[in-house]
């Protein structure tokens, strides 16, 4: 067997890690940068993208990104791909590792993954990296194997050695305390809210899916979430700080679902993950936390009982 080799990404491989992406994903890969080699040098030469590869007889086997952002404390952990031959030596997780020790060289504060759940590897990876789930994305990408599925997601963070990121301490809704305890006794607590950085609000549009940041849910923005077209699906990152537990429950009396915390990419804070429009989805999840929040979603997302006996009679 060849031995293989981490090294840092050079300019020259750009055509050859083009090629491993479309070797094990096709045409299906959610980021159209890899299939153009001429995107992939520029996002490093740019500083978007900071990547090492895995090198075996003489050829690039492996390769694994942090998604750089000037105007960030937090770096991602993406674009990880190896090739079948060398799987089973725990190269992503070792490209992975490599990254995380680069992200601190860096200066970042933390380092964010989105987990697959088509399938368990990046799911394990994560939590050998020590990475600490805080969330769901659900039906979040298209799926990388072009399953008319679209692919629901796993959020982990990991701080940097030396950062600390805490939660508010905050009064919890009864149907998420035990989660948000979980996340409190993991990352710690403070009792003031971290500033806010940016615009009070924010939409978005990518794959179909519509996506809201905001610094807090008041009457007039419940009204305006109210009255989007049912048919669209809708992410909302809001500001975890005072009054969490009544935007919570206001937001669930719209369709709204809680699944979970995301760090603050703009400050050093926490966003809680709310999601209406969602497909009913069976997942098998490595995190016990995870599935028992996927199932919580699923069963608030569900017909009551009497609709679905009332709906299979003829």
């Amino acid at each position: 067997m060849d031995s293989i080799t981490l090294r840092s990404y050079r300019t020259s491989d750009a055509a050859a890690v083009s090629r491993l992406f479309r070797k094990i994903y096709g045409d299906h890969y959610a980021q159209p940068h890899v299939y153009l080699p001429r995107l992939i040098s520029q996002n490093h030469a740019d500083g978007r993208w900071h990547s090492l590869v895995a090198v075996s007889d003489n050829r690039v086997a492996g390769h694994s990104t942090l998604i750089l952002d000037k105007e960030s404390s937090i770096a991602e952990l993406a674009l990880s791909v190896v090739d079948p031959q060398i799987r089973g030596q725990n190269v992503a997780t070792e490209l992975g590792r490599h990254l995380l020790i680069h992200a601190q060289a860096l200066g970042y504060q933390g380092v964010t993954i989105k987990q697959m759940t088509h399938h368990p590897y990046t799911q394990k990876m994560a939590a050998g990296l020590g990475f600490h789930n805080t969330g769901l994305l659900p039906d979040h990408a298209p799926s990388p194997f072009g399953d008319a599925v679209t692919e629901s997601l796993v959020l982990g963070y990991a701080p940097v050695d030396g950062y600390q990121r805490p939660l508010p301490a905050l009064t919890w809704p009864d149907e998420c305390r035990e989660f948000m305890q979980q996340l409190c006794d993991v990352f710690g607590t403070r009792l003031n809210v971290s500033p806010w950085i940016g615009a009070p609000a924010q939409l978005e549009q990518r794959w179909g899916r519509f996506d809201g940041v905001f610094k807090e849910v008041d009457d007039s923005l419940l009204k305006e979430l109210q009255q989007l077209p049912d048919h669209w699906l809708i992410s909302i990152r809001l500001r975890l700080a005072q009054g969490f537990d009544k935007a919570w429950h206001r937001l669930s009396t719209i369709g709204f679902v809680f699944s979970g915390l995301a760090p603050d990419d703009r400050g050093a804070g926490w966003l809680a993950l709310f999601h209406r429009g969602f497909q009913p989805k069976s997942l098998s999840l490595h995190c016990p936390q995870m599935q028992r929040l996927h199932d919580d979603m699923q069963r608030q997302i569900a017909p009551p009982a009497c609709h679905r006996r009332s709906g299979s009679r003829p």
